[in-house]
């Protein structure tokens, strides 16, 4: 089939993925610009507060992303009518998830212990997450609501939702930060407190969107009440735990490097916290390809169409890498005018300043990593992926990266050290978990191809 084509195909529902994608990593931006202008010690936390809260909501919405290829091959076959089914045992394991989740946020203690942050920082912090537990739940219920629009090429509503939530998020980290009105000022933990509110928003929204739209009512949602049923939710654990982990893997390599970095000082650490946050908004771009790229694939599946879901596939795998080639080389280029405007502390913009090459140079690999993740699990597949982030991310990501880090080998050079060497054994590792992974999907399409 014509390349052009294919491509349009990925764009065209890429595009909608990508811009809400970006107003929620944009949630991220902002609090990390009106946090670092309230002070330095609000940046680093709500960079350390918020680097655990993402780190327990991915692992679990990571769970529930299992909706998206089952749902995705049940639409590609035409069992529209079974969908609805699927939704409702995802509504019972995101409530069952959503108990962990709030328990680990309102007694955070051991973690922040772990990090050795300052006292002042680990009360905001506290704070932060304090307030993150009572929004969780409706978050979680969002997210299914998004991976059942993102399996039936239909993301341009929860984008809306998205982009409507990104504009109440200024003017309610405003209030909240600085306080006003009769509230007192909040500082950090206020950005937590505007996300909680924009959260259940989206989550109402969510749900009478899905109850009263003739676009849904195909799927039979609300035909009929369904207690839990341990088949379905077997399957959707089966598929949904290996995911989770994934997510857990990744978004902890990450974690870890914040809480280990944290032992190097609040500058350092708000240094990283930007640079951090700028791969996060540089990640949207293959995120959302990926998101469109398995979502095709997981319909070319259902309907038996095994050689177009393989076309698709490596379609997407170079379209993503050659587009995040070129997002890095912009975000060398600007790092000067992207850096100033996080932050007027002379000094953060110093120490964040050389870990900009990083986000330049792992761009391609965390691409190509993503996108072939993504690919495997509109197969259904996502154990040997997970194997192969644990080895990666954090034996060579967070291993390699705290011997570097902290000098443990002293013959290397001074460069290695510090934040820089985090941020080399990361990129490393994901050099190491692209190129396993698409070795193995290479086997994987070989086989089905048979």
């Amino acid at each position: 089939m014509n390349l052009l084509h294919d491509l349009r195909r990925i764009a065209h529902l890429a595009a909608p993925v990508l811009v809400g994608q970006l107003a929620v990593i944009a949630f991220g931006v902002m609090d990390t610009i009106m946090a670092g202008r309230a002070s330095a010690g609000d940046l680093a936390a709500v960079g350390l507060g918020g680097s655990i809260y993402v780190t327990v909501y991915i692992s679990l919405m990571g769970v529930l992303q299992a909706l998206a290829p089952v749902a995705g091959q049940l639409y590609g076959a035409g069992r529209s009518e079974q969908i609805g089914s699927e939704v409702r045992q995802a509504a019972w394991l995101g409530l069952a998830l959503s108990v962990p989740g709030v328990m680990l946020l309102m007694f955070p203690e051991p973690l922040l212990a772990f990090a050795k942050a300052p006292p002042e920082l680990v009360d905001k912090a506290s704070q932060y997450l304090h307030i993150g537990a009572f929004g969780l739940p409706a978050a979680l219920g969002f997210r299914i609501y998004s991976a059942l629009n993102n399996a039936l090429s239909r993301p341009v509503m929860v984008t809306v939702l998205q982009i409507v939530g990104l504009g109440m998020k200024v003017p309610l980290n405003a209030w909240f930060i600085h306080g006003g009105l009769g509230m007192p000022a909040m500082g950090g933990p206020g950005c937590a407190l505007a996300s909680t509110l924009i959260s259940w928003g989206w989550c109402v929204a969510g749900l009478l969107i899905l109850c009263h739209s003739a676009i849904y009512h195909p799927l039979k949602i609300f035909s009929a009440w369904s207690w839990p049923v341990p088949a379905q939710l077997r399957a959707l654990l089966r598929l949904g735990v290996p995911m989770g982990l994934t997510y857990l893997i990744e978004i902890t390599s990450f974690t870890l490097m914040s809480i280990f970095i944290t032992r190097m000082g609040t500058v350092t650490l708000a240094g990283h916290q930007i640079i951090a946050n700028l791969g996060a908004v540089a990640y949207m771009l293959p995120l959302s390809l990926a998101i469109a790229t398995s979502t095709l694939v997981a319909q070319s599946i259902g309907a038996r169409d095994m050689a177009g879901a393989s076309r698709l596939a490596w379609r997407g795998i170079c379209l993503a890498a050659s587009l995040a080639l070129l997002t890095g080389c912009m975000l060398w280029l600007l790092r000067g005018p992207v850096l100033h405007a996080y932050t007027k502390d002379a000094a953060v913009v110093a120490a964040a300043l050389p870990l900009v090459l990083f986000i330049a140079f792992y761009q391609a690999f965390d691409a190509v990593q993503i996108m072939t993740a993504f690919i495997l699990r509109a197969y259904k597949i996502a154990l040997i992926p997970t194997l192969i982030y644990a080895g990666s991310l954090w034996g060579i990501g967070i291993g390699g990266g705290y011997v570097l880090g902290f000098g443990l080998i002293e013959a290397l050079p001074a460069f290695t050290r510090g934040a820089s060497g985090f941020w080399i054994a990361n990129s490393v590792s994901l050099a190491i978990a692209g190129f396993l992974l698409v070795r193995y999907f290479m086997r994987i399409s070989a086989a089905q191809g048979q």
